[in-house]
């Protein structure tokens, strides 16, 4: 597949900045803060955030005093994590997260945020526990935070509209063929229309546990939300996994 067929490549780029700005920091370390304790890590211990973006949760795991590497396939979005990395405590890696570029393992692995199912075929999602499997230490912890395919299912928004920046931003959300998709359309006054597609392939649990099992990772507990409350299918906004390497 050609880069300019794959969705994330042409996504994960400046616009990308201004479309999800409202994300802030504060919200990160909450998040984090909370998830972290799942793991019972020791002080130092290091931690591989996967896909980590423009750097949020990284930045929220160096201030707990974790040793940091985030890795992640946009340049433009790691550009903006070291520039608000004022004081270069995190190691940032441009990498695809199924062919990870490094050879040594860490004490816990954290994929966040739905930065799971990119890919249409599942070996290829697959690929990307096994990295799991690969980069962790013996024992070592992973969490991996998805959405809940039933609650994007029935609280799907299909047209939302907002100002940013001066900004239109149109975005239209479906489920289609196994996939939540979202249709991205930036209007600038002056400027051709700008547009983007984000999809993830919907897996339940029991998908997770099928692709786990071919690996060393052990599912150790399932959350439904960032306050440790146990996954429910049917109202539950997340699927957090939480786990170790045996």
């Amino acid at each position: 597949m050609s880069a300019v067929n794959n969705w994330y490549e042409m996504s994960f780029g400046q616009d990308y900045l201004v479309v999800y700005k409202h994300r802030d920091m504060q919200g990160a370390f909450q998040e984090v803060n909370g998830m972290v304790q799942w793991l019972s890590l020791p002080e130092r211990a290091t931690v591989l955030d996967l896909c980590c973006g423009m750097g949020r949760h990284s930045l929220a795991l160096a201030d707990l005093g974790f040793r940091v590497t985030g890795v992640d396939l946009s340049q433009v979005l790691l550009d903006e994590a070291k520039r608000m990395d004022e004081r270069s405590r995190i190691t940032w890696i441009k990498g695809d997260m199924r062919n990870v570029p490094l050879s040594f393992q860490f004490d816990a692995i954290v994929n966040l945020f739905t930065s799971f199912g990119y890919f249409e075929e599942d070996r290829q999602n697959s690929k990307v526990l096994q990295e799991l499997d690969r980069l962790l230490s013996p024992n070592g912890k992973f969490i991996i935070d998805f959405l809940n395919p039933d609650y994007v299912a029935s609280h799907l928004v299909p047209y939302s509209e907002r100002l940013a920046d001066s900004l239109i931003i149109e975005e239209k959300r479906s489920i289609e063929g196994g996939y939540v998709k979202k249709s991205i359309t930036i209007k600038e006054r002056g400027k051709p229309e700008r547009r983007y597609m984000e999809q993830v392939k919907l897996y339940r649990l029991e998908h997770f546990q099928t692709m786990l099992a071919q690996t060393s990772l052990s599912l150790d507990r399932v959350y439904g939300n960032y306050n440790g409350e146990p996954y429910d299918e049917s109202v539950s906004p997340r699927l957090i996994l939480v786990g170790h390497k045996q």
